[in-house]
């Protein structure tokens, strides 16, 4: 299934953003700042441990209908393969660009586009509900026949292949594989909010989908990239739900009861009249600048820690999440989720957030410990000593780091 593939790949996209970035520094462009790429991260951490808890559903329900009412039985082979990467290629073409033209999907898909910058990264920084909310565009091929093991493994191989895609560190491929496959020129384009750029370049792995849709568009002036209403905010729970909030509000206004059903399947920017009508996008202004915080380089090392922590954690939730019980998997998932938000917290300079960290440490030690306590008893004395030597640590690690960091706000 996709979540093992996504597995088995993350040593390797950690690597290749390495890579990356120093290929940036010996160029001295600068592709990743560091609140950005951890929020990315974090977003992506979350989209992982997500799509844990809905995954045995979703799957059932291919495999269900494969079993069931598929028309054909069409047996695994290298040409079925091969046949399934195309046509799924071809449904992810739609639900992608539904997903801009939609403001249902897009208000799930926004979270992807709504980073600054373009590095690898944000390849990761993938919406938390969109594949719940489009998955039924993948219906076809189970009933076709297709078998579950091929279509996951074509779901898993064009998932990962959209991972390269998302850098500057290459510019354009030769011209047949540009006309044929999705490239980072073609891709780069796709995440600009240049007015020309917006809305192009939905293809997942073959750009012919857009070219023969007519939502191919050139990579000419370098993008500028992100969403045309800035996000602020370095929040994963906030990045995700956005739109939805801002599309209640919107539906507040309106008086007509149409308009306000209306604009749940409306395209991105539609108003009513009385709002002002649909929303043109803008020109990007010559004083544009990505959104950015000031914070504390102790704070920086802080996070940068918590976070490779976070990522074992998901790691190992990833590995474990069948064999733990409902509830714990809800717990852990919640942990995960607070965790990366507290990130968010810190890097914006949040006054609650001291308090929040510390009920968080707080939580995370007692969870593991009563976790281990009923299921890994023999293991329950390390797990306590390891929870409290990182309690000992990180408290006053934190509280030097928050005190540091109000003087230096005070000074600005």
């Amino acid at each position: 299934m996709e979540p093992l593939y996504i597995l088995l790949a993350i040593p390797f996209f950690f690597l290749l953003m390495g890579v990356e970035a120093l290929v940036g520094y010996l160029r001295k462009e600068k592709w990743y700042r560091f609140n950005d790429s951890i929020t990315n991260l974090n977003i992506g951490i979350g989209q992982q441990a997500v799509s844990l808890v809905f995954k045995a559903v979703i799957a059932g329900l291919f495999i269900y209908i494969h079993t069931h009412w598929a028309i054909f039985k069409i047996a695994p082979s290298v040409w079925s393969f091969v046949v399934c990467l195309v046509l799924f290629d071809f449904l992810y073409y739609w639900a992608h660009r539904w997903g801009h033209e939609i403001n249902f999907f897009w208000a799930a898909h926004v979270v992807h586009h709504s980073s600054e910058e373009y590095n690898l990264s944000v390849a990761l920084r993938q919406s938390w509900f969109h594949n719940l909310i489009a998955f039924f565009i993948f219906l076809p091929l189970p009933l076709l026949g297709f078998d579950p093991m091929i279509f996951f493994a074509v779901a898993g191989l064009d998932t990962i292949y959209q991972f390269w895609i998302h850098t500057q560190a290459i510019n354009k491929l030769p011209r047949w594989f540009e006309y044929i496959f999705n490239t980072p020129s073609h891709h780069r384009v796709h995440h600009g909010i240049n007015p020309k750029y917006i809305d192009k370049n939905h293809a997942a792995m073959f750009i012919v989908w857009d070219r023969l849709f007519g939502t191919y568009q050139e990579e000419e002036e370098a993008p500028t990239y992100g969403i045309t209403t800035q996000l602020k905010s370095w929040n994963p729970a906030w990045a995700n739900f956005h739109y939805y909030a801002e599309m209640y509000a919107s539906a507040k206004r309106m008086s007509n009861w149409k308009d306000k059903f209306r604009i749940i399947f409306a395209r991105p920017g539609w108003l009513p009249q009385e709002l002002g009508g649909f929303q043109a996008v803008p020109e990007v202004s010559k004083g544009y600048k990505p959104f950015d915080t000031p914070a504390h380089k102790g704070f920086n090392w802080y996070v940068g820690f918590q976070f490779m922590i976070i990522a074992v954690g998901l790691v190992a939730y990833m590995v474990h999440f069948d064999n733990l019980s409902t509830f714990y998997q809800f717990v852990f998932l919640g942990l995960i989720i607070t965790s990366g938000m507290i990130c968010g917290a810190i890097f914006e300079n949040k006054r609650w957030v001291i308090v929040a960290e510390y009920a968080r440490l707080l939580l995370v030690a007692l969870s593991l410990n009563v976790f281990y306590y009923s299921w890994y008893a023999d293991w329950f004395a390390i797990m306590l000593v390891a929870s409290l030597a990182a309690l000992a640590l990180f408290v006053p690690w934190f509280t030097i780091n928050w005190r540091r960091g109000l003087q230096s706000m005070q000074s600005l």
